[in-house]
């Protein structure tokens, strides 16, 4: 079941103006809150936002970074922007009825590591609630934080409505060695 949730899981960067329940939303971080951490620090917090001017504020934020990322951009990941067509607009923040704001508590050990596993618990919870979403890094991050917590990421959420296939994965066998170091 986990395998069928993963398997079917993708990026969407377009959501459908539509409410989704919260209780899906609280279910999913609960599932999250279960994820191992270094020492049981459980240093991660999440931060719900579904305000229309607090979503556009964070949305006009990160452009202007963006905007500067893509335009210093070159190589493979200029080369994948543009086939992809992902731009530095970032409308997604606006659109989904929710965000997510992961943020970790910079007082422990491993807590980015320990946080980014609690998100890949989210996103399948959330995958089995029926609910799309993305993991946005934004380029100014710190612009976000608060007390000991750093952003790690938004994850808009919603119901999708993004046409693009889930983008293929690699072969088992091109990810697995054995016994060699």
């Amino acid at each position: 079941m986990i395998f069928d949730l993963a398997k079917k899981r993708k990026t969407t960067r377009i959501f459908l103006n539509e409410k989704v329940n919260i209780e899906d939303i609280k279910y999913a971080i609960n599932v999250a809150k279960e994820a191992p951490s270094g020492m049981n620090s459980q240093p991660w917090h999440f931060v719900i936002v579904d305000d229309e001017k607090l979503k556009e504020k964070i949305r006009k934020s990160v452009e202007e970074k963006e905007k500067i990322f893509y335009e210093k951009s070159k190589g493979k990941l200029k080369d994948f922007l543009n086939e992809y067509n992902i731009t530095w607009q970032k409308s997604f923040l606006t659109e989904a009825p929710y965000l997510i704001l992961v943020y970790s508590d910079k007082r422990f050990p491993f807590s980015k590591e320990s946080t980014w596993i609690s998100v890949g618990y989210l996103l399948l919870a959330l995958e089995e609630k029926g609910l799309s979403s993305l993991t946005y890094t934004p380029p100014n991050p710190q612009d976000f934080n608060f007390s000991t917590y750093k952003l790690e990421v938004i994850i808009p959420v919603g119901h999708g409505n993004d046409p693009k296939p889930k983008l293929k994965r690699k072969d088992l066998n091109e990810i697995i060695s054995y016994n060699k170091i």
